[in-house]
Formats: structure tokens, C-alpha cells, sequence
């Protein structure tokens, strides 16, 4: 016969799936985790199902000025803009944007200006926690919400997305203090940019909770030269990652065949991956090629296919196959076959995590000129223009 507190435990374990499964909460945040303090949480109450009233405050930070009723904020060429800013504690747990630029230019009908998507490549998201002076998410837009290739694509996901002309992020965002900017470094376009971040007050935060990353990465891949995706020092854990992909040969999708390899703390230096995978669409959790075409589900999927043009975007998001490390963490993606059995593709990613503290990013933005280098753009948008 089972002993009392052996009992108990199950009971609470089974208290805890239900509860969290009827509050769908999500812990990617907790740094250190264990059962047991998931289990302390759910049944003291702390996270609770939806139709429990909870003592808690909501606020949003938004740029519609009260005041003066002006929406969303111009961006001019080669300007920073501090977007939003909070100085207590709290957790972002929806942060929302958009801009003109990409399908048309401005307000002024009038004005003979045409779009240019290449502003999805050229406005830089940055987020600071914590009076950091370096940001601890960096990157195009339209790559840190899910597509690298200057198209906007409507796909929806748990954690990120494009929505029907929206750019959408769910992963919640702990801070002490936080500063949300972008910059233009488009040489004409002057983009109007909307963003809410709702959030949740605290007086402290939890001792546990992690800051948020996302770090860019792009470059040129002669076809078998390793394809980084993020290189971290500290602890925390892995969640995502989002990489887009081009050929310059057209119908050519050989550059899927790239298994990942992970390196978790001392891995890198000895060359021994903790984690080694058997192609890069198996990790995206797909099959020759995505054979089925373009798809997006809660945790994984493929916003854009294109075979013709050679393109593929890609993401998928680590929940409970979040990936912890103590030390350090490189997570790379390499094809085995020989070079001459390669062809030279481009390639641009996004990697998120969470982190003990607020991090510097090892991987710097490339050079202004350098941001589009991609083989073909779609430059027109029909549907889209007013």
C-alpha cells in the first residue's frame, strides 16, 4: 500500500496538469526551474484558471499620445526613436505592432511615394531591460516576427506572428525597467510605427525570472559552411528560432539538408554537440522538404514556401522541450555533404531565449548595405495597397 505523502504527491501532481492545463500558463521564463516549485505555484494559487479573480494590476504601454491623439510615431531616415518606456517592475505579456512603409507609404494620398518592403529589413527592433545600455533583442522586423525575406506573410502562431497586417509577440517579457526603440535605417521611407505592450505590475519580481533575448544572425553560406543561430554565455534556456532561407539557384531546396548541432556549456571548445539532429526541416518538425507546402501550427511551421524562388521561412518554439544550459549555449546548422555537392544560398535567423540576467548580444547587426542581401524581392503588393 502506498504511504500517505507518496499519495499527496500524485494528488498534487495531478492538481497541477489540470490547473495549468485550464490556465494555459506559460513558465518559459523561470530560470532554475523545477517540478516542484510549478507545483508550489499552481496550488498557492499563482498562476489560476481564467475565471479566477486575481489581485493583481494591468497596465499598457502604448504610443497613442492622449493628449494630442497622435497614433503612432514617424520614423525618419537614420532616426532612433524611443518608443515606449516603464520604470517598475512588471511582465510584457503581449507586445503588438505595425507600420506603414511595407504596403504603403503614409497618410498623404497625395504624396507620390510608393512602398518599399525592404523597410521590413531596414526598422530595427531593440529592447533594453533593466537601464542596460545595450539592447537584449535586436532585429528587423520582420524577422524577429517570423519572416526574413521583405514579405509580409500572414501566418499565426502561439508565441509570434503577422496577422492581417499586425506583427503580434506573446513571449511574456519579465523587467525590472524597460525601453522598447527602432531605428530606420532605410535611406527614403519614413514609416509610421504603432506598438502596444501590455504588461502585469509588480512590486517584485519573482527571484527566478529570466530576461528575454532575441539575436540576429545573416549571412552568405557558400552551401556547407556552418549557419549560426545564437552563441550565449550564462545561464538559461533556450525557446525558438526563426530562420529564413534563399537560394541563388532557382528550384534549389538543398540547403535543407543541414542537421542542427547544439552545443551546451563546454561542448563548443571539444567539438562534442550535446544535441544533433538529421536535417534542418526535420528540426522545424517537417519532411522532405516540407513536402506539404507552407503550414503554421501552435509550436512549429512555414509561413512562406516558395520553390520556384528557392525560399523558405521556418520557426518553431522550445515549450516543454525548452533546452537549459548553465554555462554557455551555440546552436549551429551544417550540412554533412561535401562542398562540391552544395550550392551558395543566403540565410537570415532569429534566436530567443531566456537568460539569469539581461545579456549583450554576441552577434552584432551586419553593416546598413548589407542588411537586404537577399537574390530577389517581391516588390509590389497588389492586394495590400489602398
Amino acid at each position: 500500500m502506498r504511504n500517505r505523502k507518496e499519495i499527496n504527491r500524485q494528488s498534487r501532481r495531478k492538481a497541477l496538469m489540470t490547473l495549468g492545463a485550464i490556465a494555459g500558463t506559460s513558465t518559459l521564463g523561470v530560470i532554475g526551474n523545477s517540478y516542484s516549485r510549478y507545483e508550489d505555484q499552481i496550488l498557492n494559487k499563482e498562476n489560476l484558471p481564467l475565471f479566477s479573480i486575481r489581485d493583481m494590476k494591468s497596465g499598457q504601454l502604448t504610443t497613442f499620445n492622449n493628449e494630442t491623439k497622435q497614433k503612432a510615431f514617424p520614423i525618419q531616415p537614420g532616426e532612433k526613436k524611443v518608443l515606449v518606456q516603464h520604470d517598475s517592475p512588471g511582465i510584457i505579456t503581449r507586445l503588438w505592432m505595425t507600420t506603414s512603409g511595407w504596403f504603403w507609404e503614409n497618410w498623404d494620398v497625395r504624396e507620390e511615394k510608393w512602398p518599399d518592403a525592404t523597410i521590413l529589413k531596414k526598422l530595427i527592433l531593440r529592447i533594453y531591460w533593466d537601464d542596460n545600455k545595450f539592447p537584449s533583442v535586436e532585429a528587423p522586423i520582420g524577422d524577429f516576427f517570423g519572416v526574413g525575406h521583405c514579405e509580409y506573410k500572414h501566418f499565426v502562431s502561439k508565441y509570434l506572428g503577422m496577422s492581417s497586417g499586425g506583427f503580434y509577440c506573446y513571449f511574456p517579457m519579465p523587467y525590472n525597467k524597460v525601453k522598447i526603440e527602432v531605428e530606420n535605417l532605410h535611406d527614403k521611407s519614413v514609416p509610421h510605427v504603432f506598438l502596444n505592450a501590455n504588461y502585469t505590475s509588480y512590486n517584485v519580481l519573482p527571484a527566478d525570472a529570466g530576461r528575454f533575448h532575441c539575436m540576429y544572425n545573416s549571412g552568405t553560406n557558400a552551401g556547407s559552411e556552418p549557419q549560426y543561430i545564437m552563441k550565449t554565455n550564462g545561464k538559461g534556456h533556450f525557446v525558438g528560432c526563426c530562420v529564413s532561407m534563399q537560394s541563388w539557384l532557382p528550384n534549389y531546396l538543398g540547403y535543407l539538408e543541414a542537421p542542427e548541432y547544439i552545443y551546451i556549456d563546454d561542448g563548443f571548445e571539444e567539438k562534442n554537440p550535446t544535441i544533433v539532429g538529421t536535417g534542418l526541416e526535420d528540426y522545424f518538425n517537417g519532411g522532405w522538404y516540407f513536402r506539404d507546402g507552407e503550414f503554421n501550427a501552435p509550436l512549429h511551421g512555414v509561413p512562406l514556401k516558395d520553390s520556384l524562388r528557392s525560399m523558405i521561412s521556418m520557426y518553431r518554439f522550445h515549450e516543454t522541450d525548452a533546452i537549459f544550459f548553465d554555462e554557455c549555449f551555440t546552436m549551429l546548422f551544417q550540412s554533412p555533404r561535401p562542398p562540391e555537392h552544395t550550392r551558395e544560398f543566403k540565410y537570415s535567423s532569429t534566436a530567443y531565449w531566456y537568460q539569469q540576467t539581461a545579456s549583450e548580444l554576441l552577434f552584432n547587426l551586419p553593416s546598413k548595405d548589407k542588411l537586404v542581401d537577399l537574390y530577389r524581392i517581391r516588390d509590389t503588393d497588389h492586394q495590400s495597397i489602398p
